[in-house]
């Protein structure tokens, strides 16, 4: 049974980082009923959900995917491009270092976990305003010595490489052409977001499912005809802090290979 490691819906939550999107009221109560309709989402897909109480002085600690990045013999802790988020990693590492021996980027390193995609044994990391050079050259030593290649992807006009690229199987992704080359997959089949959806390639995939938001019903039939298996949930007060499904989990085998 996978493990899910998420964490509750900061009350302050309105006051998180943002970057590329336009700051917009955010309902608390609405963010914190869909969180954890967010939750019964991974538990209904096999996931044992682990939940870690909010943090009323982190406003986006309820993205527990950037603080960490968890392969199959080792997590990794990342250190936030953010500075105000680095406190966040404390808590996620206790409960991990139940599963994983712990590894850290050090400074003047800066890696986000919402950079790094994984598929297979590659680790494809965006080169964000997140994460620098030394951070990703980091990861590349400590993910090689469990036998991870790391390819640094270049990418514009988004957060994470996760906003503009996810796997929905082992040889396809999910692409927002806008923001990230298709070209640096190659072998891979790809399939666009709907242009209409800019946001839509952020999505989380748990097995054979993938786990979309709402509201992107064009991209969601395109997943649909490709043979996906899509399961929405609501998460648009949680978009509004740049946030999407991906973010929101650190999912792994709960056993180390």
């Amino acid at each position: 049974m996978p493990i899910a490691i998420t964490r509750d819906v900061s009350p302050t939550l309105a006051d998180c980082q943002l970057t590329h999107v336009a700051r917009s009221p955010i309902d608390i109560e609405r963010a914190q009923t869909q969180h954890r309709a967010y939750q019964r989402a991974l538990a209904s897909l096999g996931c044992r959900v682990l939940a870690l109480e909010a943090e009323p002085d982190m406003p986006d600690a309820v993205f527990v995917e950037d603080v960490a990045v968890v392969l199959d013999d080792v997590a990794i802790m990342t250190r936030p491009g953010a500075a105000s988020r680095r406190a966040e990693g404390a808590s996620v590492a206790e409960l991990l270092a139940r599963y994983r021996p712990l590894r850290s980027i050090e400074a003047p390193g800066t890696l986000d976990g919402g950079d790094v995609l994984r598929v297979g044994h590659t680790l494809f990391v965006g080169q964000s305003g997140r994460s620098n050079a030394d951070g990703i050259a980091q990861l590349a030593k400590l993910a090689g010595q469990s036998g991870y290649a790391v390819r640094a992807v270049p990418i514009r006009g988004c957060l994470h490489l996760k906003s503009a690229v996810t796997a929905v199987r082992d040889d396809t992704l999910l692409l927002q052409p806008a923001w990230v080359d298709a070209a640096s997959f190659p072998g891979f089949t790809v399939i666009e977001v709907d242009p209409s959806e800019e946001h839509a390639a952020n999505i989380l995939r748990i097995g054979d499912s993938v786990v979309m938001p709402a509201g992107f019903p064009r991209t969601h039939q395109r997943l649909v005809d490709a043979g996906i298996d899509v399961v929405t949930v609501d998460v648009s007060e949680l978009q509004k802090a740049e946030g999407a499904t991906t973010c929101c989990s650190l999912v792994f085998a709960e056993a180390a290979a």
